[in-house]
């Protein structure tokens, strides 16, 4: 990669973007980080949901803090709630401030369960005493509500925000940007991207295989996840926010898979289905149960998302921050009505399969292969959006226009 326009900030020079980590942060606010976010009106209601097991006894009066683990909960806690009431809610003009515990979902954006518990212990019901009385909600939870949120927001008229996986990393770094320039970014690599007509990835193995996955796009226009929800509209942001993203509408080809336990395999994608995994390395049991998953309910095989990291930020160790990282990609199988896509909870056979689950190409997290290349394919042009895990030139340029 050349030396980076003079045109463009600090944070996006070479150095930065070769070494992440290096890059200088201001100091967590919530003020900041809420006003900008919500811009919320005189006497605004707002309140934090987290998830327990077993939330009755863990929420009432915060014993969950005398308790080994729980860390997400006890950064919600210590970052979140604490700070409401030590002065953020006076300073923004907003009230209420309380902070609510629902079941653990156990999987990526599954529909919460209405039973929720406040920290008298009292069970209350998330439609009839939560969504409607609070103008901004702040889920903070293990697994994701994006999905969930976005729909009950669309309901109820309220804003929110999810913060799933929270931590200290996140919070020093992807919740410390000036998110009126995270959106900006966003949009100019929306703009260089929107109204694609495909987009080919090749996945270079340690073999030396290539492979290649093809995604159809059909010329929409490309959406962002920017993390400004500042408007009336009901609406939920994903923070730390920073992607460009889009709903295939069709999909051929292969990719390399990296499971949880670390086993390798090639997925084959038709007609914008996984069908069939094969090993590379690890555990065979690992492909078997996923091929019998794929057998049983297709539908959790179906991509629902391609996205690109629009940020420049540190690795932290989880994904709703590390897919954010400028020169990363990512699909996401199952749901995405949230995203404006077609597929919603009752395509699946079962409720547990309806999650939407991102499959994440960065170097920390797919050590094992490349993403050697990401090509976009627009009204005849061909332009490389990512080489070897870096923003094209093009991706470069496009964040230099516009600016001074």
């Amino acid at each position: 990669m050349s030396p980076a326009s003079p045109a463009l900030p600090d944070y996006l020079a070479e150095e930065i973007l070769l070494h992440p980590e290096n890059r200088q942060f201001p100091p967590f606010d919530l003020v900041s980080l809420l006003g900008t976010v919500f811009e919320p009106t005189q006497g605004c209601r707002v309140c934090i949901l987290t998830d327990f097991e077993d939330p009755a006894p863990l929420i009432k009066n915060f014993t969950f803090l005398t308790k080994e683990g729980f860390p997400v909960q006890k950064k919600a806690h210590e970052a979140f709630y604490q700070a409401l009431h030590g002065g953020a809610m006076e300073a923004l003009g907003m009230n209420g401030g309380e902070m609510f515990a629902y079941r653990t979902t156990h999987g990526s954006n599954l529909d919460l369960q209405d039973e929720v518990w406040d920290t008298q212990g009292q069970r209350l019901s998330l439609d009839a005493d939560i969504y409607p009385h609070y103008d901004i909600i702040l889920c903070i939870s293990t697994w994701s509500a994006t999905a969930p949120l976005t729909a009950k927001c669309k309901e109820f008229g309220f804003r929110g925000a999810t913060l799933h996986g929270l931590n200290d990393i996140i919070l020093s770094s992807g919740l410390a940007v000036d998110y009126h320039e995270v959106s900006a970014d966003a949009e100019r690599i929306r703009l260089a991207m929107t109204r694609a007509d495909d987009i080919e990835i090749d996945f270079e193995l340690e073999d030396g295989r290539v492979l290649t996955a093809w995604l159809g796009l059909a010329q929409q226009e490309a959406q962002k996840s920017h993390g400004l929800c500042n408007g009336t509209a009901p609406d939920v942001a994903n923070l730390p926010a920073g992607e460009v993203y889009f709903v295939p509408t069709d999909a051929n080809g292969h990719f390399p898979m990296k499971y949880e336990d670390g086993t390798l395999g090639v997925l084959t994608v038709k007609d914008r289905c996984i069908i069939q995994s094969e090993l590379i390395a690890g555990n065979p049991a690992t492909i078997e149960a996923h091929n019998a998953r794929l057998a049983d309910d297709p539908m959790t095989g179906t991509l629902g998302e391609l996205g690109f990291g629009t940020q420049v930020l540190p690795v932290s160790g989880a994904d709703i921050q590390d897919e954010k990282v400028l020169g990363t990609c990512h699909l996401a199988t199952g749901r995405d009505d949230h995203l404006g896509g077609d597929i919603v909870p009752d395509m699946f056979k079962k409720h547990e399969n309806s999650t939407h689950d991102d499959i994440l190409f960065a170097p920390h997290k797919t050590p094992n292969f490349n993403v050697k290349e990401v090509r976009m394919n627009r009204g005849g042009t061909q332009e490389v959006i990512i080489e070897n895990f870096r923003p094209s030139r093009y991706i470069i340029d496009a964040l230099a226009g516009g600016r001074d």
